[in-house]
């Protein structure tokens, strides 16, 4: 009875935009790709320097998991926390006890306790901050197996 076609002889194909948006969705994905390896590299580069003022082996840095666990080891907590991260729900204790470390970690290397909150709001910039301060210098307990003195024989 009534035809209702309103394209007004317009063609309504898609034709040529699939390949468009999969080169966007392609290069969007690469670049969040390229900023975490950056980010990645950035900030192991200097939680190595920050390990090695601690008396740490700086290749730690760079292994994803172990550093983390040094990292909550140097801060006088149980390591196994890194782990736990992975577990949901756990992992919001475990974000406190990195928080905790952190708070420690700062003392250790002689910054007040506010300089936790560098490390809650932007933890690369507490990374940085301490691997190049020059007046940050490990105070605590030294965190690897000292060397034992010399045996001296007495005659």
């Amino acid at each position: 009875m009534y035809d209702y076609n309103y394209s007004y002889g317009y063609p309504s194909t898609n034709t040529g935009n699939n390949e468009m948006t999969a080169a966007v969705v392609l290069m969007i994905f690469l670049v969040i790709f390229l900023t975490l390896i950056v980010a990645y590299a950035v900030t192991s580069f200097f939680l190595g320097k920050i390990f090695k003022k601690a008396g740490q082996p700086a290749w730690a840095a760079w292994v994803p998991i172990y550093n983390n666990w040094k990292l909550l080891e140097m801060g006088g907590q149980h390591g196994f926390w890194a782990i736990l991260a992975f577990v949901p729900f756990v992992n919001i204790a475990a974000i406190i006890f990195q928080y905790i470390a952190m708070y420690h970690i700062g003392l250790k290397f002689g910054k007040e306790g506010v300089f936790v909150l560098l490390a809650i709001f932007l933890p690369i910039v507490w990374i940085i901050w301490l691997a190049v301060d020059k007046t940050a210098v490990w105070q605590g307990a030294p965190t690897q197996a000292a060397a034992a003195p010399p045996k001296t024989t007495t005659q």
